[in-house]
């Protein structure tokens, strides 16, 4: 070999060292001076141009049960096939052991809340930000919604306020899985055994979602899920509530079908009717094959996009626990108002320009914030627990600023099953893009 390529091997790694350290300050320097990537929304690329389809909702597994259901004499849920075949295959999801199918999301609640024993003037402390679902079967039951305020970014009840609001008269908490990220059931599992309280799971948003390992729903005494056409599974209008609890379990039924035992055929109680049909119980009994290939993916998608945007100035992640399954029935993140020059709106217009599916907050304002809670007007302008002195809530003093401000400072993603992991990637670039855009420096 030639001298002239016998270097010295300290040599060869000096000289690389200082080509290296000279190639990253010539990089810096470039990426310094480089112009930066025009907004889309001013004639700049997109960045999100990945595509995908959406497959059909509703197929083999679906069909199959409805053609065995329309071949039988009666689609009465009482004893029927397909209701029997969907509560083994939720129970076989759960592990709970009393199931009480019904109408809607809102039906189980209600059918929960009366399990529960709610009577007029009983304090339920549950979420501000969510739909009005949560709190009707409290109302119509003459209980009280009490509303506590969320965690920053897990948009889910703080267990230290909900402390806060306990009295002589709370009876319950509805913890509300928010985007089907799960609340803190530890925490709030312990102040409702010290307070002796019924814990109550709202999991319409969260099917699939799991807590440290177990299935949302277990932790609390009673859960209740939703099939609305929204939601992660459906039957277009539907509801699932179930427990293993000693008493509250053996309510349901009751509690759902106008408190008729209809095995001693008499009336023990009284409730409205919010039995489902055979027709729907096949539908949903159909969807629950698909419920674990739809979860997990929302899961990696969603926690896919957290992972990529995190850092990014101003920008605060949807907070999931670690050990946690979010099912992302959507993706919430938050802005900091003082990081950036434009307003929400402005950074909205300018991520939807890029292609990323997103819409501003999700409620317009959080519950007790609507007229209806503003007058204590529930029932034809009178709220009779109120006229009666069995309660003093009064909505328009409630107060709960970190609510208020997921509100007004939260941007909503869309993720579905059907999305790729290079939309997701796709879609934090146009975050990033946008964020570094308007950055206050």
């Amino acid at each position: 070999m030639s001298s002239n390529q016998d270097i010295d091997r300290r040599d060869f790694l000096s000289a690389s060292a200082g080509m290296t350290v000279a190639g990253i300050l010539a990089a810096q320097g470039s990426a310094g001076a480089a112009t930066p990537e025009k907004l889309a929304i001013d004639g700049g690329e997109k960045a999100v141009t990945a595509t995908s389809t959406k497959a059909p909702r509703f197929g083999a597994p679906e069909r199959a049960q409805l053609d065995a259901a329309i071949q039988q004499d009666a689609l009465f849920y009482w004893g029927g096939p397909q209701t029997n075949i969907l509560k083994e295959r939720f129970q076989a999801l759960t592990g709970l052991e009393h199931v009480m199918t019904c109408s809607s999301g809102t039906a189980a609640l209600h059918i929960a809340v009366n399990a529960a024993g709610i009577q007029p003037g009983d304090e339920v402390i549950t979420s501000t930000v969510s739909d009005i679902g949560t709190v009707i079967g409290v109302i119509y039951q003459q209980g009280v919604p009490v509303f506590a305020d969320l965690g920053p970014s897990t948009l889910t009840l703080d267990p230290a306020d909900v402390e806060r609001h306990i009295t002589k008269k709370t009876k319950a908490i509805i913890a509300v899985h928010l985007a089907g990220n799960p609340s803190d059931m530890k925490a709030l599992r312990a102040i409702a055994d010290k307070h002796k309280l019924v814990l109550i799971e709202d999991c319409a948003q969260a099917w699939g979602a799991q807590y440290q390992g177990e299935p949302i729903g277990t932790i609390g005494d009673i859960g209740c899920w939703s099939l609305q056409n929204s939601k992660h599974i459906t039957c277009g209008d539907g509801g699932v509530v179930a427990s293993s609890h000693p008493v509250y379990g053996p309510k349901l039924q009751l509690c759902g079908d106008k408190g008729f035992n209809r095995t001693d055929r008499a009336w023990q109680g009284f409730a409205t009717n919010y039995r489902m049909s055979e027709t729907q119980a096949a539908v949903v009994a159909g969807q629950l094959t698909r419920l674990e290939e739809i979860a997990s993916t929302r899961a990696h998608l969603g926690d896919l996009l957290t992972k990529e945007i995190q850092g990014i100035p101003g920008i605060a992640p949807h907070e999931v626990t670690p050990g946690n399954r979010c099912v992302y029935w959507f993706y919430m993140f938050r802005m900091d108002p003082a990081a950036f020059s434009c307003n929400r709106a402005t950074f909205y217009k300018a991520l939807s320009a890029e292609g990323v599916a997103c819409s501003p907050g999700y409620i317009a304002v959080p519950l007790h914030r609507n007229e209806v809670f503003l007058n204590h007007a529930f029932f034809n302008g009178q709220w009779p627990v109120k006229d009666l002195g069995l309660t003093d809530m009064d909505y328009t003093k409630e107060e709960v600023p970190e609510a208020e401000a997921i509100l007004t400072s939260g941007m909503r993603v869309v993720i579905h099953e059907s999305n790729t992991e290079e939309q997701m990637r796709q879609t934090a670039h146009a975050i990033r893009k946008v964020a570094k855009h308007y950055a206050v420096s």
